[in-house]
Formats: C-alpha cells, structure tokens, sequence
C-alpha cells in the first residue's frame, strides 16, 4: 500500500467519523420511555410531584407496628398477628390452616404456621418477580408471578417440594405494568385470575388485558369471564349465589376525584365493564371515545377515586354482628395521584338484595393522617379465617393483623 493510498483511507475514515458521531451522540441523548404509570399525564403536569409511593424493602419492627393507630367500630379489636414479612400482600389458607403470602417487589412468598396461639414464619419461594398471586386447592399452593406460573404440591407434607412448572400451559402476558396477579379458585374448581392493563391508560390488545380469566387447573381451558376491568387486585363470590365480584382500580392523571375504583358484579362471562373508554360513575375518558359509558353495566359501587382498592372477600363467619354477614370487606392500599391522601383502609360494601348495588363503609381506619397527608401503614388484602376473625395484610409494615369481635 502506497503512502498515498494510507493517507486517502485516513482522511475517508475521519470523514466517515465525523459524520455518524452526531447520529450517535443524537442517539445516546435519546429520552427514556415513559414509564407505564406517567402515560396519560397531562403535559402541564409534567413537573408534578405525584408518583407511586416506593416500596418497604424492609419489615418494621414488632413494636414498632402502628396497631394503637388503628381504630374499628365498637366491639372489634384489632391484634397483630403475624410480622417480619417484607412486603406481604395477598393472602391465601392452606388445609393444614398454613396462609400462604405473596409480595410484589420482595419477590417472596412466605407461609405462616399457627401453633396453637404463636406462629412461626418462613420464606417458601424467592428471587421470583412480583409473585403476587397465591392460591390454593387439593393440597396443592399455586404461585402466579408476573413470568411464571408455578404449583407446588402437598405442601403441607412436603414443605419444601420442588415446583411444577405450569408457565408455559397459562401462556400469560409477560408486561410487568399491572402484570401482578391476584389468584382465587372459584366453586367450580376453575382457578380465577386477572391480568392488568400494561399501563395507565393507553391503547391494548382487548383480548389479552384488562380482563378477569379463568382456567383449568392445569392452565387448559382459557376463558374470559370479564372484558375491560382495568386493574382488579380482588375478587370473590357472593355468598348463596356463585356471582363473581371484583374490585377495580380507576385510571390516572384524570383529576383528584375521578375516575373512581369500582366494584363491578360479573354476571355474564366475557362481558365488557368499560376500560379504556368509561371509568367510575360514568366518567367517558376523553382520550377514548369510540364506545359509550352506557353501553355497559355500571359498577356496583363506588370505592373513592384513586384509593387502590386492592383485596376484597365477602364475610362468611359468624363472629362479627349479623350486619356485617355477606358484606364484602375491601381493603384500600391508599393513593398517590391525588393531592390530598384517600384509602389506607378497610371498607365494607353491603350489597342490596339483588347484589346489583353496594354502600361503601368505613371500617378500619387510622393509618391515614390527614393532618400531614401521611400514612402509617397500606392494607392491602384481607382473608376470612374459619374462626370468624378476619386477617388484613399490611404491604408498608410487612406485618398481618387479626380482626375479632366480642360480644
């Protein structure tokens, strides 16, 4: 090669750079996608400090735990029952009388054991992503995470059983925006679970999320039972009847009091309950308007805008007073889009005689201090015991309280 050849090449190659170092510097400055729960914020509040409150890695302490803070109707109490479970959230009882707990960010589920009055605490699974959902049948704990679906047979035998991989059997969406999952087995044996929307409010495939499903126990038999549910964390079947009812967390960036959550009865499977074009009490969003608000059935009861209602089951003890039998007990993980703080309780919907409206209560209370728009704890699921007493999981302590009632 001629000196002159080298020196053209050279000059070529520091051309040839020149030119793409703008491309590339462009393309390294390029902006971070927006995350899931900003789409849909307004361009004038962009600047807003509102976000999702982060996640306790950690459990508080057992005196530490704000239980004097908590207030009930007269009569009940409240005791903690078990604690030093980093972020516990939904609830599940095995036969042996073993509650299952799944996490979100932990990427834990634990089961704990009542020993005759104390209970001891373990980790069962780790190192999964968002196992939130936990569900038992036939001996068998299935853990539904965002990527994986697992069963983990005879557990109260074997403890420490390896799992069954069902992942690919469910062929669940893998999104992690809304990808948490709550699980229950229904009466009729099917296992029940949801799937969110993969983000605030956007465009999505409607067969694929914002749905409540339902499956063979083995993951065959895919069925929607309810289309356009944006985020149920919750669900269960009102006593005498097998309705299926599910809690329903509203949209984002709408305002401070709208949309609400929701608390929708699934009376016909496959039915449509609005998301993304109708929220709350008729609230059409703007952004979606090829359907109606009137279109479809509207919500059995409104449960406060922005409030997270999260975990519900209908009351099917006999320790409470009369009143609060059949009534569903929501829990409210508390909000972030709202300026002044709504939620970080417990609620009771009684439903009228056709189940086709509900009145919203308070229940549990006190976490919330409105003084400061600060909070001491987030109820996020409730379980109702064979007792009568009812667990109430709390994700910000890592701790479960034992709801009870003397005569």
């Amino acid at each position: 090669m001629t000196f002159s050849l080298r020196r053209h090449m050279a000059i070529a190659g520091a051309l040839a750079l020149s030119l793409t170092a703008p491309a590339l510097a462009q393309q390294a400055a390029a902006p971070a996608a927006t995350p899931g729960w900003a789409q849909g914020r307004p361009a004038d509040q962009a600047s807003s400090p509102l976000a999702p409150h982060a996640p306790r890695l950690t459990a508080t302490p057992a005196d530490r735990i704000p239980l004097d803070s908590i207030r009930l109707p007269e009569g009940f109490k409240a005791e903690l029952w078990a604690s030093g479970m980093p972020g516990a959230r939904m609830m599940a009882r095995g036969e042996d009388g073993t509650v299952y707990v799944g996490t979100r960010t932990i990427g834990r589920v634990y089961a704990v054991k009542d020993q005759g009055g104390t209970r001891s605490t373990r980790v069962l699974a780790q190192r999964l992503d968002q196992p939130n959902g936990v569900a038992v049948r036939d001996g068998a704990l299935y853990v539904i995470a965002i990527n994986r679906v697992l069963r983990f047979d005879n557990i109260a035998q074997n403890p420490n059983a390896e799992p069954v991989e069902l992942t690919e059997a469910f062929a669940l969406p893998t999104e992690a925006h809304h990808g948490w999952k709550f699980a229950a087995f229904g009466p009729d044996g099917k296992l029940y679970m949801n799937v969110g929307v993969p983000c605030n409010v956007c465009n999505f495939d409607e067969n694929r999320h914002a749905l409540i499903l339902r499956y063979n126990p083995d993951g065959s038999g895919r069925e929607v039972m309810g289309h356009g549910i944006r985020n149920s964390v919750g669900f269960d079947w009102r006593p005498g009847t097998n309705v299926l009812y599910a809690s329903n967390n509203g949209r984002d960036w709408a305002g401070n009091d709208a949309p609400e959550d929701t608390l929708h009865r699934l009376s016909r499977p496959g039915e449509h309950h609005g998301f993304p074009y109708c929220s709350g009490n008729a609230w059409q969003d703007p952004g979606h308007t090829g359907r109606q608000c009137s279109e479809f059935p509207a919500p059995v009861a409104m449960l406060g805008p922005h409030a997270a209602a999260l975990g519900m089951r209908f009351y099917t003890g006999t320790m409470f007073p009369e009143a609060y039998r059949g009534r569903a007990f929501i829990a409210r993980h508390g909000s972030w889009n709202r300026d002044a703080k709504i939620g970080f309780d417990v609620v009771t919907v009684t439903l009228n005689e056709d189940g086709s409206q509900g009145r919203m209560e308070p229940f549990l209370t006190g976490l919330l201090e409105t003084g400061d728009n600060s909070f001491k704890g987030r109820p996020t699921d409730v379980l109702v015991m064979p007792d009568g007493s009812l667990l109430v999981s709390d994700e910000q302590n890592g701790a479960i309280y034992r709801i009870t009632y003397q005569r």
